[in-house]
């Protein structure tokens, strides 16, 4: 029963540290796709994403990683539940740090329509233009309001005027797209939480096995 236990816990611990590898992982190779000159392809997904706490993602990560050092001496010092009681507080933290920003970006998927006005009044023109190629549309809510950027894909008023606006798309694009990142977030959370129930679980037969060997040190029966 011990080494299941052992073994459950060492399981969903390496799943912690992985957890964290994909966090960072995630969040440096967005910051580099970020920083990359715009294309049709990749304009609207960068935009959302600049939008996400991308330096509060690497910050988890790296808590997770120091979390995850804390139980290599909790999993090597059997006779132990110090170190195994703060890989579990620093576990509570890592899951409120990923809860935290699960719901950050929930949130703004909330309001995007309002937000993402903002971001498109704050790009330049030829930003403008590659959302209306990608999505093909022109102007925000519609061609007028605000005024669209005249591109192939809207070349005059007159043609511009029979395209919807950007809004609809780019905010169907929005809820899709990070809808899957924070339901990410949120599953992290729930390994988060079932290594905390592993850690309870590995504390407490520890703690059985210690009341054991004192009751056998004191009748003299030596260890257990």
């Amino acid at each position: 029963m011990a080494d299941k236990v052992l073994w459950t816990y060492i399981v969903l611990d390496v799943l912690f540290a992985a957890s964290g590898a994909l966090i960072l992982g995630f969040a440096l190779t967005t910051k580099s796709g970020t920083s990359q000159a715009p294309t049709i392809a990749s304009v609207a997904t960068n935009l959302l994403l600049m939008g996400t706490p991308l330096n509060a993602a690497i910050g988890n990560a790296v808590i997770i990683f120091i979390s995850f050092l804390t139980s290599i001496p909790a999993m090597t010092l059997s006779t132990t539940r110090g170190w195994l009681k703060f890989h579990g507080y620093m576990t509570v933290i890592c899951a409120i740090f990923t809860m935290v920003i699960g719901l950050d970006i929930w949130f703004g998927t909330l309001r995007s329509k309002e937000s993402l006005l903002d971001t498109w009044n704050a790009q330049s023109a030829t930003t403008q233009s590659l959302l209306q190629e990608q999505l093909s549309c022109c102007g925000y809510f519609n061609s007028s309001s605000p005024g669209f950027v005249t591109d192939s894909t809207c070349p005059n008023s007159i043609i511009a005027a029979t395209m919807p606006g950007c809004s609809a798309a780019f905010v169907k694009l929005d809820g899709n797209f990070l809808d899957v990142i924070f339901t990410a977030a949120f599953g992290i959370v729930g390994l988060d939480v079932a290594l905390i129930l592993g850690i309870a679980m590995l504390s407490k037969e520890r703690k059985e096995r210690e009341r054991y060997r004192f009751i056998d040190e004191k009748n003299g029966t030596g260890a257990f």
